[in-house]
């Protein structure tokens, strides 16, 4: 685990910095201590990163379960009574390890997961505009279009205008251009610059320009502008911040009811992010589903009996993780520890940090999730694919996560449904071995996202040193999430010795090197 430790060090820096201000936020969003959003991101990044199969999964307490934990907060009677819905959400979560519901990931199709990463880019951007210029009612971790201080998103940037901080813009535009300069130009120049993150530098700046100008009436940052973190002044006064469940209200039905949406959204949650950042990783990892939701569950069933919110896999962090470099799960671990010894030891010194520079680093994740440039590669590959991406991206701007993903789905099965009714799918295989394994797949005629599963699981079981006979002559519409399937497989079939032999109506083909660039010179069918 620690092979990669020059590339997941900088990244769990910049993890921490994106997950400090969202821990907080997500509290107060969610109407929680604002220690529990802490207890929550340093136990999804030390219990959960250990436990994970993720290797670039980075987990804490989500923005989407913010509205329910308000309201249940107040329905339940308090917040001990509440960390006994939290508890049991996460024995639930294992139930639903152990049966294998992780499989329902599989079954959500690519336009939808691409929607909602392009969907969670532009409502980061939307959402930081605000904090960007020093206006900083809305709590960060408030992701919903309706936000609990009654406002909106555009109506909150609206009025962010008229209380434009001159000192918070500055350093968040300074901060800004370091990012930028640090990316494009700075990481090709030397090696240091690579080994010590932009985000970094930016804080460090954002830290020295508050110290500068304290006092200052027109360029100084007032503390509503910096990062909040609870200050203990002893280790009584520390220990006194976790709160414990009240088990005496554990017969109650309303707590079992809560306990389920818990784990129930959290899990759908979690099974997205795993898709999704299995979709942005550049070493193509598969992650074990069911391992993710034993994992999410340990670190529920944890974060509640110590105080902390509900977590889940998150993918703002999980894609500032990729962003960085990160190779393996040392990089959500060390950032749990860098959350846990930052709030012990240094809380003072996190104080200074402007939210407006986090802002800023914030400003280049969603850029990177909702590149222009996608909009453009989805509306080629046709309606197919453009329409449930684009309702998912509007539906989760204007309600929340996992309504927009919902539209984004129906929407999404519509199409397929359309597609698919006059034809069966199926996958069938056939075992040549004589020797060296010799492995026939006939793809059927139609092959949906519904076959995702089904042909992931069979590539996946795959033996070393196999030659593979790939034949789609009777394959009359292959769906996009297919195509990528196959183009992931043929990357990570090099490192297992297995060699494929494309057969299709255009001829043969040996180890394709891109099975998107071969089926798009194949002839379209109505």
């Amino acid at each position: 685990m620690f092979k990669h430790i020059k590339n997941d060090l900088p990244a769990s820096i910049v993890v921490f910095f994106v997950a400090l201000p969202l821990c907080l936020g997500i509290a107060l969003a969610s109407g929680a201590p604002l220690f529990s959003g802490l207890i929550a991101g340093i136990v999804g990044g030390i219990v959960v990163g250990s436990l994970s199969g993720s290797q670039i999964g980075v987990s804490g307490p989500a923005a989407g379960l913010a509205a329910i934990v308000l309201t249940a907060i107040g329905a339940l009677g308090g917040y001990e009574n509440f960390l006994v819905a939290v508890v049991l959400g996460g024995a639930i979560q294992l139930l639903f390890g152990v049966l294998k519901a992780g499989i329902i990931g599989y079954y959500f199709p690519s336009s939808v997961i691409k929607g909602m990463l392009t969907g969670i880019g532009i409502i980061i951007i939307l959402k930081q505009i605000p904090h960007f210029f020093g206006y900083d009612s809305d709590p960060e971790g408030d992701f919903a279009f309706i936000q609990v201080d009654g406002e909106n998103t555009f109506s909150e940037i609206i009025n962010s205008v008229n209380f434009i901080s001159p000192g918070a813009t500055t350093v968040a535009i300074l901060g800004l251009l370091i990012l930028i300069l640090w990316d494009k130009v700075l990481t090709k120049k030397a090696r240091i610059f690579q080994l010590i993150q932009g985000p970094l530098v930016a804080v460090i700046v954002g830290i020295l320009f508050f110290v500068i100008t304290k006092g200052n009436d027109i360029w100084a940052i007032s503390t509503e502008q910096l990062v909040k973190v609870p200050i203990p002044e002893d280790a009584s006064s520390f220990l006194a911040q976790f709160s414990f469940p009240n088990f005496a209200v554990i017969t109650r039905p309303e707590i079992w009811v809560t306990a389920f949406t818990i784990a129930l959204v959290a899990s759908l949650e979690t099974l997205l992010c795993v898709e999704a950042t299995d979709k942005l990783d550049p070493e193509k990892h598969v992650t074990p589903t069911n391992r993710e939701l034993l994992a999410q569950g340990t670190g529920n069933m944890i974060s509640g009996l110590i105080g902390g919110l509900p977590i889940t896999q998150v993918i703002v962090r999980s894609s500032a993780n990729i962003q960085s470099g990160a190779k393996t799960k040392l990089s959500a671990i060390i950032h749990g520890f860098f959350l846990l010894i930052s709030v012990i030891l240094i809380p003072r010194l996190l104080n200074m940090i402007p939210l407006s520079v986090l802002a800023a680093i914030l400003f280049i994740v969603g850029y990177k999730l909702a590149k222009p440039a996608l909009f453009k590669e989805m509306y080629q590959l046709g309606w197919k694919q453009f329409i449930p991406f684009t309702v998912t991206v509007l539906g989760i701007i204007f309600t929340d996560l996992l309504v927009g993903i919902g539209m984004g789905l129906g929407v999404g099965i519509v199409v397929i449904l359309i597609k698919s009714y006059q034809n069966s799918h199926f996958l069938h295989i056939e075992d040549k071995s004589n020797g060296k394994h010799r492995i026939k797949m006939t793809l059927a005629e139609e092959v949906t996202f519904f076959n995702k599963g089904a042909i992931l699981k069979e590539l996946d079981s795959l033996p070393i040193d196999t030659f593979l006979e790939l034949d789609v002559r009777k394959t009359r519409y292959l769906d996009n999430d297919i195509i990528e399937i196959l183009d992931d497989f043929a990357y990570k079939a090099k490192e297992r010795n297995i060699d494929i032999k494309l057969i299709s109506e255009l001829g043969t083909v040996e180890n394709p090197t891109s099975f998107v660039d071969f089926f798009k010179l194949r002839p379209k069918t109505a």
